[in-house]
């Protein structure tokens, strides 16, 4: 079965905002992300599972708002003994699973309910600070956190410092009000939807 994107209906690749007469590498750049897989792993309260003993593709269980990272796939800490793994690798919850017992863990595909929005670019901080109460500018790359924006319940994924680029995780009913939220936001900077 193949995902329909959230933004399907609202979603226009091009040049908005305060573009004219900017350099277009000087521009953000939003996106969305589609075909990933996005899975939360939760270890039962009552497990004495060692998760240190625990690789997903070759990637430890990160710590306290940290993430583990490969080319393919990311895992973030998202609460004590909670995790949401990303990956561009679609089969990669069947080869895990086995790792997880049902006495231990509970594993749910979450991939037909989130969004996820990319943003990169110098400003990026600033379409943040416009919407979410964090203190955005000591967020730096390998952090996540969990927020709002807009008074919609967010995940952020600081990808990149240099350049910066952050990826906004929300629910898939919430997408294209986020979405018109984060790119009002960027309106004065320029911005191009790719």
């Amino acid at each position: 079965m193949s995902q329909i994107s959230p933004l399907n209906l609202v979603y226009q690749k091009g040049k908005f905002g305060d573009f004219e007469n900017k350099n277009e590498k000087n521009l953000l750049k939003i996106s969305e992300l589609t075909n990933i897989l996005i899975f939360q792993i939760v270890k039962f309260k009552n497990s004495t599972y060692d998760i240190d003993k625990i690789q997903i593709d070759n990637l430890f269980l990160p710590n306290s708002l940290q993430v583990s990272s490969n080319l393919d796939t990311r895992i973030l800490w998202f609460g004590p003994n909670n995790w949401l793994v990303v990956s561009s690798k679609l089969d990669l919850l069947s080869k895990e699973e086995k790792k997880f017992d049902e006495q231990n863990f509970a594993l749910t595909d979450l991939s037909h309910s989130k969004i996820i929005i990319e943003i990169e670019g110098n400003l990026t901080n600033e379409v943040l600070k416009k919407g979410c109460p964090l203190n955005i500018d000591n967020f730096k790359e390998g952090n996540n956190a969990n927020s709002i924006y807009n008074g919609i319940t967010i995940t952020i994924d600081c990808i990149s410092d240099s350049p910066k680029k952050v990826r906004i995780f929300g629910l898939r009913s919430f997408g294209e009000s986020l979405y018109h939220s984060i790119t009002d936001a960027s309106m004065e900077y320029g911005y191009i939807i790719i």
